[in-house]
C-alpha cells in the first residue's frame, strides 16, 4: 500500500477525481444531443496538437487545446451546413485530425514515445502544471453547468424548442463545443485519446439507464465516473495494470450492472 503515499500517485488521484467530474457532465449533454462521437473526434485532433507542441517545444496540452477548440468550431460550422447529416461533420473533422497527426508524427520521430503517452494515457506522469490546467477546466465547466443548467437542459432535449423560446442556440452550441474541447484536452493525459470517449459516454449511459430525472442523471454520471476512476487507479497501482484501460473496463462493468438493474426494475 506504499503507492498510496507516493506523490505521483496522489497527483494522479487528484487529476483523475477532477476529470471524473467534468468529463461525464459534458458527456451527458453530448449523448442527449446525439453527438457522442464528438469525443473521439476532438481527442484525435488534440493528439495532432500535442504532436505539434512537442515539435515546436511548446506545452503540448495547450497546443492540443487550441487544436480541439478550432476543431469544435469546424464541427459546428459543418453541422450548420449539413443539418440533416450531423454525423458527417464529425467524420470529416476526425479524418482531418488523424491525417494531420500522422504527418506530424513523421516530422518528429524523436518524440513519438512521448506522444504515445497521450494516446494511451499516462496519469502517473501528471505534474503540477497539468493539475492546475485540469483544476481550471473543472472550475469553468462547473460554473457554466450550474449557471446555465436550465438552458443546457432545454438545448439538449429539444434544440428547435430552445430556438423558438428565444435561446441563442448557435452561441450555446459553440459554448458546449468549447467546453467539450477543454475537457478532452485536459483528459487525454489521464486516460489517453483512444479511451477518452469512454469517460464521456459510458457514465452517461449508466446515468440514463438508472436515473428517473435529469437531476438524478447529473448526479449519477459523476458518481459512476468517480467510482471507476478512483477504484481503477487503486487497482492499477496495486496490480501494476494500465490505469486508462483499467478505468474503462471498470466503467463497462458498471454499465453492465446498471443495465441489469434496469431490467430488474421493469
Amino acid at each position: 500500500m506504499d503507492i498510496l503515499t507516493a506523490e505521483f500517485f496522489q497527483r494522479a488521484l487528484i487529476g483523475g477525481a477532477l476529470i471524473a467530474i467534468t468529463a461525464p457532465l459534458m458527456g451527458l449533454f453530448l449523448v442527449l444531443r446525439r453527438l457522442a462521437m464528438i469525443g473521439d473526434t476532438l481527442s484525435h485532433v488534440s493528439i495532432a496538437g500535442v504532436a505539434l507542441g512537442f515539435l515546436i517545444n511548446v506545452y503540448p496540452v495547450a497546443v492540443g487545446l487550441v487544436f480541439a477548440i478550432v476543431a469544435s468550431f469546424g464541427i459546428e460550422a459543418l453541422r450548420k451546413t449539413y443539418r440533416s447529416f450531423a454525423e458527417l461533420s464529425i467524420a470529416i473533422i476526425m479524418s482531418g485530425g488523424v491525417a494531420l497527426a500522422s504527418i506530424l508524427f513523421t516530422l518528429g520521430k524523436g518524440f513519438n514515445l512521448n506522444v504515445n503517452s497521450y494516446l494511451f494515457g499516462s496519469i502517473y506522469t501528471l505534474d503540477y502544471t497539468d493539475l492546475i490546467v485540469i483544476a481550471a477546466v473543472t472550475v469553468v465547466v462547473l460554473a457554466v453547468v450550474l449557471l446555465l443548467k436550465k438552458e443546457l437542459f432545454l438545448l439538449a432535449f429539444d434544440e428547435d424548442a430552445a430556438s423558438v423560446s428565444g435561446l441563442p442556440v448557435r452561441y450555446f452550441n459553440i459554448l458546449i463545443s468549447i467546453l467539450t474541447a477543454l475537457v478532452i484536452s485536459a483528459s487525454i493525459k489521464i486516460v489517453g485519446a483512444l479511451l477518452v470517449s469512454a469517460l464521456l459516454t459510458i457514465p452517461a449511459a449508466c446515468g440514463l439507464a438508472l436515473a428517473r430525472s435529469f437531476r438524478q442523471a447529473i448526479v449519477l454520471v459523476v458518481v459512476v465516473a468517480e467510482a471507476a476512476v478512483l477504484f481503477g487507479l487503486w487497482a492499477a497501482g496495486l496490480w501494476n495494470l494500465a490505469p486508462g484501460g483499467t478505468i474503462v473496463l471498470l466503467l463497462i462493468a458498471i454499465l453492465l450492472v446498471s443495465l441489469a438493474t434496469r431490467k430488474l426494475r421493469v
